[in-house]
């Protein structure tokens, strides 16, 4: 009988251990993904934007302001989409675009992460003749903007 039990298992174990090597890669990239979920601090410490997924497509990511330090006068862009990036392909999100509320202009876009840092790469054309912003994780958002993420 015990022969017969290990007969058994030996099948499902080497199903079990492939159903975990195909599985495995796609959790490790959903979690890279999903560190540029949160809320990230301009360089110029004058906005905070909140990444996470877009509220109409999921499998998307939509970066929108969550805080403007010109809150609550003309040149305020609380609740501004300024990003949306369609797709994570293990190593930056891509095929999506980047608004610059201030010149009211569309560029193409690439988000990366690395630690606490987020690279937002907005171009026209090529990536390569791009402009990059970086961007600090905080924790919580500043007093001021009436449109909350």
């Amino acid at each position: 009988m015990p022969v017969a039990k290990s007969f058994l298992i030996g099948p499902f174990q080497r199903v079990g251990c492939a159903l975990l090597l195909t599985w495995a890669p796609h959790a490790v990239q959903a979690a890279q993904a999903a560190q540029a979920h949160g809320l990230w601090r301009s360089a110029d410490q004058r906005a905070v934007i909140a990444f996470a997924p877009c509220h109409d497509r999921a499998e998307q990511l939509c970066g929108t302001i969550a805080w403007d330090a010109d809150a609550g006068t003309p040149a305020d862009t609380c609740g501004v989409l300024i990003a949306r990036l369609k797709r994570h392909d293990g190593e930056a999100w891509r095929d999506g675009w980047a608004y610059d509320p201030r010149s009211h202009k569309h560029y193409k876009a690439v988000l990366r992460v690395q630690q606490d840092t987020l690279k937002l790469r907005a171009f026209i054309g090529t990536e390569l003749l791009g402009e990059t912003e970086e961007m600090k994780r905080v924790s919580q958002l500043p007093p001021g903007c009436a449109a909350q993420p």
